[in-house]
């Protein structure tokens, strides 16, 4: 088993992941599943994943954004539906992640962000893994669920400031420009987001709640649930992550 303190040297300096005798290029991590509520850290938290582990991150936006610039048949279908102002069917956003899966960059294990998000892409996922020729070996899912508690969330998300020239990011409670609702590097002043308006939180936070709990009862059943405090800094998060994960699938092989 890796060292923790080892994970944590290069969650922070992912450079110095051979001095800190971290086996990037030989650990089998598998596909992982990020699971958290808005503004709980799970594009942070892939990206140092990513960096340790060397191994893509899959997001359902960024797959439907690709077929649509491709032109694929999916993405045609895609565009139509999104079009109509409906949401994309799971047959569909399947499809396209059953594609994406074959690619050869997922070998070793990926990072999902924002899929499955329904207990029907869940057990269809687990259906696609666990047949013949799956990649990553048929590695089944770990689901890694982000615990914040709500307020803590709607700081993170209703303080959030942007920079609409050099796209910094602030947040008036937990890290605020040196001059009130301006930017420190160019002094346009901050914008927010539509989306991190406190009533549209309040709403997201309800439609996650209502989607997710099933997905994750699914996980933890089958044993394939990781939770972590997501309240700490973000490299402690980090190593409790990586540790978490390669406990688990020790266990599981073993």
């Amino acid at each position: 088993m890796v060292d923790r303190g080892k994970f944590l040297a290069a969650a922070e300096r992912p450079e110095e992941q051979a001095a800190a005798g971290v086996p990037a290029g030989s650990a089998m991590p598998g596909p992982l599943l990020l699971m958290g509520a808005p503004g709980a850290g799970k594009g942070t938290q892939a990206k140092k994943i990513m960096a340790v582990w060397r191994m893509p991150q899959i997001w359902t936006g960024g797959i439907l954004r690709d077929n649509r610039a491709r032109g694929t048949d999916l993405g045609r279908q895609a565009k139509q539906v999104m079009d109509e102002g409906k949401l994309v069917p799971d047959d569909l956003v399947n499809r396209m992640v059953a594609e994406r899966l074959a690619a050869p960059d997922v070998a070793r294990g990926y990072i999902l962000d924002g899929y499955p998000r329904t207990l029907g892409q869940a057990r269809w996922l687990d259906e696609l893994l666990a047949g013949q020729g799956a990649p990553g070996g048929a590695l089944p899912v770990i689901a890694v669920s982000l615990a914040v508690g709500y307020n803590q969330l709607l700081r993170r998300v209703t303080g959030r400031r942007i920079c609409p020239t050099c796209q910094r990011t602030y947040n008036v409670y937990l890290q605020p420009p040196k001059a009130d609702t301006v930017c420190d590097v160019d002094g346009a002043l901050l914008a927010q987001r539509a989306d991190d308006a406190e009533e549209v939180f309040h709403e997201r936070m309800r439609t996650y709640e209502i989607l997710t709990a099933p997905v994750l009862e699914h996980y933890r059943q089958s044993g394939r649930l990781v939770e972590v405090n997501g309240d700490r800094s973000v490299s402690g998060v980090s190593a409790e992550i990586l540790h978490a994960v390669e406990e688990l699938r020790r266990q599981r092989n073993s």
